[in-house]
């Protein structure tokens, strides 16, 4: 689904947006994307609405990452690393690669059991062999003899001639992202290989595998990293944790939920975008279209769908067998005493009976499921499809529209931003308005469910007169032949339709997320107010009854 997403084409902002509806968030969830001035999120005035979505937004919970703004982290990790442990910048890297890049970690396991973490890393501060002080040395993998200059060793100090550690080396890149926790070839020893030993006998393209595999690390074993999922996209959005919106943007306009990497899918929780994205691609809901809209030969038991008025079925080849569709019985007892081509006694006469309630009940049954499911996916994938058909009409404003408005209406294109926020409102909308029906399918809740309904046809309702109005009333003035004086009333309109329904959808965003909870406090209150109304209304009763019954009385008496 990658087009859909692509709603504005690419951007060169350092940062996407955040909440579209609320301003939410403290400075503290706000991530510095270099080591340099923190990036507050601010939109700047001079950014084109055009650019992306996050134009609505004021603040971000996230930042997106270059390739070189990763590798800038991650160099940056090292030598802090490097620089508080005194060691090696190869050996730095082999801490923070066991401990997933987490330099707290490292430093917290360092300083309480160096030794341990060294043994357990393999980084050795002496030879675990000793080599002889003249002479030949034989290398452990071809066992060859060399001198001295020309054998290599780890800390370890085991030997191996060059061209065994180049294979060696070689072969382990070759095989994938293993090679970043590579070990001395001697099969016991627990050496680590570090980076200078890759630079030293790695070919340049086994060198381009092995630091590709060693940058892919640094999101890949982070926790608050994660790739864009776009294909061919090569970067990566770093998450400020604290905040229950999940939604982010690429620099390549690809929006998408940072924790289960689906579409962006707010207000809908990932488990509901899970189920629903299974069920759509399940093979649940084509038996349930053949349990409803066929019944089994009697003879061979394969599925057969009713495709015209009569009654009378011929299974296909190689069964050919002929049976009343109602009641499944060979047709050879069929004819007019039965009920003719188009009807069945005997069927009529049997369900009276109750023999065929079960398999009735059970085909009722699927048929309703079908057509419940297909209510909520057919209005899902059409606000998906009036979602890009908005995204297709949003750059066709800003190549040629807004231009062409710009001089019959004799309007600076700066006074016609109006237009644009309308079109990003109605593109956010319609990917909100698509999710609620996902949700709405899987609430089972009858009081919230109304509430539901009531909130998501308000907000469809809203957003359809603001599709309209921009889609439809804007061509007028773009055939005009010269300014309008109606051109300052469709502004009005549009820019109120445009903030009317922006409100609608925050109050669906803000009911969704609390779990519709208003229903539940709506309920609470309804019944404290009742049951305190109807002790009043007791109380009172009571009195009354008493006074009535004291006066029927006296009047019976009378």
């Amino acid at each position: 689904m990658d087009s859909e997403d692509d709603l504005l084409g690419t951007h060169d902002m350092e940062s996407g947006e955040d909440d579209f509806y609320s301003g939410g968030g403290s400075d503290d969830d706000y991530i510095e994307s270099d080591g340099d001035e923190p990036d507050y999120g601010f939109v700047e005035e001079d950014v084109d609405d055009s650019l992306m979505i996050a134009s609505h937004r004021s603040q971000i919970n996230y930042v997106v990452l270059k390739e070189e703004d990763i590798r800038k982290l991650q160099m940056d990790d090292i030598g802090r690393v490097s620089m508080v442990l005194s060691i090696s910048e190869a050996e730095a890297s082999i801490l923070l690669l066991h401990y997933h890049w987490s330099v707290s970690k490292v430093h917290d396991e360092w300083f309480a059991d160096e030794e341990g973490v060294r043994k357990a890393v393999g980084i050795l501060e002496r030879p675990v062999v000793s080599a002889p002080h003249g002479g030949e040395l034989t290398c452990g993998i071809c066992f060859e003899p060399f001198q001295r200059e020309e054998v290599v060793s780890l800390a370890c100090g085991h030997p191996f001639c060059s061209t065994c550690w180049t294979g060696y080396i070689s072969t382990t890149i070759n095989d994938g992202p293993g090679c970043l926790m590579l070990k001395c070839p001697e099969p016991s020893c627990p050496a680590a290989v570090g980076q200078d030993m890759f630079e030293k006998f790695a070919s340049k393209e086994d060198k381009e595998k092995y630091y590709k595999y060693f940058l892919r690390s640094y999101i890949e074993d982070n926790r608050k990293m994660k790739w864009c999922p776009a294909p061919g996209c090569e970067n990566a959005i770093e998450f400020a944790a604290g905040t229950s919106n999940y939604d982010v943007s690429c620099l390549c306009s690809r929006s998408f939920c940072w924790n289960c990497t689906e579409e962006a899918h707010r207000p809908v929780d990932c488990h509901t975008v899970a189920q629903w994205i299974r069920k759509n691609s399940a093979e649940s809901e084509n038996m349930n279209w053949i349990l409803a809209n066929s019944k089994p030969c009697p003879k061979c038991k394969r599925p057969i769908e009713k495709n015209h008025g009569c009654m009378h079925m011929t299974c296909t080849p190689p069964c050919k067998y002929e049976f009343c569709w109602l009641c499944l019985n060979a047709w050879t007892a069929h004819g007019e005493r039965t009920g003719g081509f188009y009807a069945c006694n005997r069927y009529e006469s049997a369900k009276q009976e109750g023999l065929y309630d079960e398999a009735e009940k059970r085909r009722e049954m699927a048929k309703n499921s079908l057509e419940r499911y297909t209510h909520y996916y057919e209005r899902w994938a059409s606000n998906q499809t009036s979602r890009q058909k908005a995204v297709e009409d949003l750059q066709k404003a800003q190549l040629e529209k807004l231009e062409k408005l710009s001089d019959i209406q004799c309007t600076p294109e700066s006074q016609l931003k109006f237009i644009s926020e309308a079109w990003l409102q109605i593109i956010e909308c319609r990917r909100v308005l698509k999710w609620t029906y996902a949700y709405g399918y899987y609430l089972p809740d009858h009081d919230k469910k109304q509430f539901f309904e009531y909130l998501q046809g308000e907000a469809e309702s809203g957003l359809e007169r603001l599709h309209k109005c921009v889609e439809k009333e804007l061509e007028v003035f773009l055939v005009a032949e010269g300014p309008s004086d109606d051109f300052n009333h469709f502004r009005t309109k549009l820019t109120g339709l445009t903030s009317i329904t922006k409100t609608y959808f925050e109050n669906l965003v803000k009911a969704l997320e609390n779990g519709l909870a208003d229903v539940d406090t709506q309920g609470t209150s309804s019944k404290s107010t009742s049951s305190k109304s109807s002790k009043t209304k007791g109380s009172g009763k009571g009195k009354g009854s008493s006074r009535n019954g004291g006066s029927s009385k006296s009047s019976d008496g009378n």
